[in-house]
């Protein structure tokens, strides 16, 4: 055992550490920096949950007791299902186009979902106790238990795939996991959004609306995540973008724009079917659309995170790729915020607002606290740290059997030739 370690983990180990080393000063600065705000954000976290306590350090409260830590958890597992399902149409369902970007979007799936969990598990009061009652005492009978326990099969199903991707001869293996992962991550996600949808107390997430807009929106997501990381891959490898992976991001560009096309007709169902419910719906949409959400729902959410990249990615035609990356980045950033209006839209209604009640006359506040902030900056640190890292670790992700499998065989192109 120790000989094989030495014949071939060193090897590959000492490779992807100078690989890691030889990326430049701007490449290491980031890593330097994603790994201090991952440390930073993980201490504040334990600060939070061990020493201060998080009804104190965290800034939820009684009638808010869920905030920007969900949102944060709810970001990038479905931007986790989004890539994954975008990643399954080349390799698992065969679309050619989109084989290119396979290994990267899978990588990708692994570590946004893994970024999620790091949000969620710094927010939970105990989360080591979660994880162990989670498996010896499971309620079948609760949304949350299938949500993470679902989306823990997916993140093992996707990291099964990636392995058997990275393996020459194992395509097969790798579409079977990844079709394991499809279904886990598809379940997974709408489950999360019958999380919300089956609060009867919380009249603005209830009913049947936020199951399939997460599948949606997911979608919307993972292309963002899919065409600024792949991007940037290329610029951090140093290398040109390749007509292969330049044909998949076209094809990914194009499916953005349908999703958002799609997000947007679900929006604006969501205002008009809200405009003519109850009193408290009534109150959380005009929070939205009028009140003290307004700038972040105009604003970032429907401009910055719909129509500026919409039209971006229309004028383009999705071939500029640096047109496509700026839309990406703006839908990254903006979708972070549609996140957390979503989640807070549901609680800052008060639960007796239409009773009457004196004390429960006005909306709820509610502002992230710093230990919140530097969880969520850890969040997104890890995030960009591992694939900063996988970028050099796995060496570009080169994708030879994928790439073969991608190109005509011989006899088709003899077939070609002969045809009439």
């Amino acid at each position: 055992m120790a000989g094989f370690s030495k014949a071939l983990v060193f090897p590959v180990v000492k490779s992807a550490f100078h690989r890691v080393c030889a990326g430049g000063p701007v490449y290491l600065s980031l890593v330097c920096l994603c790994g201090l705000l991952l440390l930073i954000g993980i201490g504040a976290g334990i600060h939070a949950l061990f020493i201060a306590g998080s009804r104190h350090a965290y800034g939820t409260y009684r009638e808010i007791p869920v905030a920007i830590l969900i949102s944060t958890y709810i970001y990038f597992v479905v931007a986790s299902t989004g890539i994954c399902l975008i990643s399954s149409i080349g390799h698992v369902f065969g679309v050619r186009g989109l084989m290119p970007i396979a290994k990267r979007s899978v990588y990708l799936a692994i570590i946004t979902i893994l970024a999620g969990f790091l949000a969620i598990g710094l927010e939970l009061e105990n989360p080591l106790r979660m994880a162990l009652y989670n498996v010896i005492s499971p309620n079948f009978s609760s949304n949350i238990w299938w949500m993470g326990t679902l989306y823990s099969f997916a993140m093992i199903f996707l990291t099964v795939e990636f392995i058997f991707l990275l393996i020459a001869g194992h395509h097969k293996k790798a579409v079977a996991a990844g079709l394991l992962g499809v279904i886990t991550e598809v379940a997974a996600n709408s489950n999360l959004g019958g999380v919300f949808a089956m609060m009867h107390g919380r009249e603005y997430w209830y009913g049947p609306f936020f199951p399939p807009y997460f599948v949606i929106s997911a979608m919307m997501t993972g292309c963002a995540f899919i065409i600024f990381f792949v991007v940037l891959a290329h610029r951090i490898n140093r290398r040109p973008l390749d007509q292969p992976t330049g044909r998949a991001l076209m094809i990914v560009g194009k499916l953005a724009m349908l999703m958002i096309a799609g997000v947007m007709l679900f929006t604006i169902w969501k205002i008009l079917t809200t405009a003519v419910g109850g009193d408290a719906e009534k109150a959380a949409l005009d929070a939205l659309v009028a009140g003290r959400f307004a700038f972040r729902f105009w604003g970032i959410e429907i401009l910055g995170g719909m129509a500026i990249p919409f039209i971006l990615l229309l004028v383009s035609r999705a071939k500029n790729i640096m047109v496509m990356f700026a839309a990406a980045a703006m839908m990254i950033f903006c979708i972070f915020f549609m996140r957390l209006d979503m989640v807070l839209a549901g609680q800052i209604v008060p639960l007796y607002l239409e009773m009457g009640v004196a004390e429960y006359s006005g909306l709820h506040a509610y502002t992230p606290s710093i230990h919140e902030i530097l969880v969520v900056l850890g969040s997104i640190a890890f995030c960009v740290l591992a694939f900063l890292l996988g970028e050099k670790v796995f060496d570009g992700f080169p994708q030879p059997e994928i790439e073969q499998a991608a190109e005509p065989s011989a006899v088709e192109n003899k077939e070609a030739e002969t045809a009439p």
